[in-house]
């Protein structure tokens, strides 16, 4: 593979399992370091972190919740003592509480607004002096397709990547004269620990299936892939979008 992200540094929330490390690995293998982000499994973190070393590329660990504003700062403080700066921003870190809309408690839902959405808003603002003094970078986050449909005990997760994806489009048109893309990846339905955690997780992973043109549920490597073009200079031409990794899911 062309390296085309030589000499690229990528900060990555949440990526330490699932998604957010099969996008890290992505990235390294086309050539960029990664800051790992973490929030609690440091095991996870060093396994993730020996695997982008192994593609002959650096790595470096920050623990941290990026529901709190000071842990962003300090991230993106740290990203930039360490390898000099930041051209790739990967929100990817999410969490929410599974039940339905009315029975949610205030803090449920600020939690899920603090780290889903809030967290790329300061991330944005942190990383771009760096980003601007470096002559452009792209930023990118993961939504899902609860943001635009009805799933059942989902609403904490989904309304707050509603408000995510209409960040990327203010942001986008807002940072595109900066030479700063800002996009966003949505999958249907991806293998991940996190998401097993959903109610009745296998009726539900069958009932996609079934009604997935592709014919299975999505896996980490396949929202990577799309994460890893975004980040090259074959999307220049890519400006506040939400593209849908899906198998088809949202077709039907």
């Amino acid at each position: 593979m062309t390296k085309l992200l030589s000499g690229k540094i990528a900060l990555i929330t949440g990526a330490s399992r699932g998604i957010g490390r099969a996008i890290a690995l992505e990235l390294a293998s086309r050539g960029a370091d990664i800051m790992v982000n973490f929030a609690r499994n440091e095991e996870a973190a060093l396994s993730a972190k020996n695997e982008v070393e192994s593609l002959g590329r650096k790595a470096s660990l920050f623990q941290g919740n990026v529901g709190d504003p000071k842990i962003i700062d300090d991230l993106v403080m740290a990203t930039i003592s360490i390898f000099g700066g930041v051209d790739i921003l990967v929100h990817n870190a999410a969490i929410g509480a599974f039940k339905p809309v009315h029975k949610l408690k205030i803090n449920q839902w600020d939690l899920s607004m603090d780290v889903n959405t809030k967290a790329f808003y300061l991330l944005a603002q942190k990383a771009l002096p760096s980003m601007e003094q470096r002559g452009g970078g792209s930023m990118m986050t993961i939504s899902s397709l609860g943001a635009r449909r009805f799933i059942p005990d989902y609403g904490a997760i989904g309304i707050s990547k509603a408000a995510l994806e209409t960040l990327v489009r203010y942001l986008a048109v807002e940072l595109a004269s900066k030479k700063i893309r800002v996009n966003c990846v949505s999958g249907g339905l991806v293998e991940t620990d996190a998401v097993k955690s959903f109610p009745q997780y296998e009726s539900f992973k069958n009932e996609v299936v079934k009604r997935t043109p592709a014919g299975r549920i999505g896996k980490p490597e396949d929202i990577a892939k799309v994460v890893g073009f975004l980040a090259s200079p074959e999307s220049e031409w890519i400006v506040g979008q939400t593209i849908v990794a899906d198998g088809g899911l949202s077709l039907i």
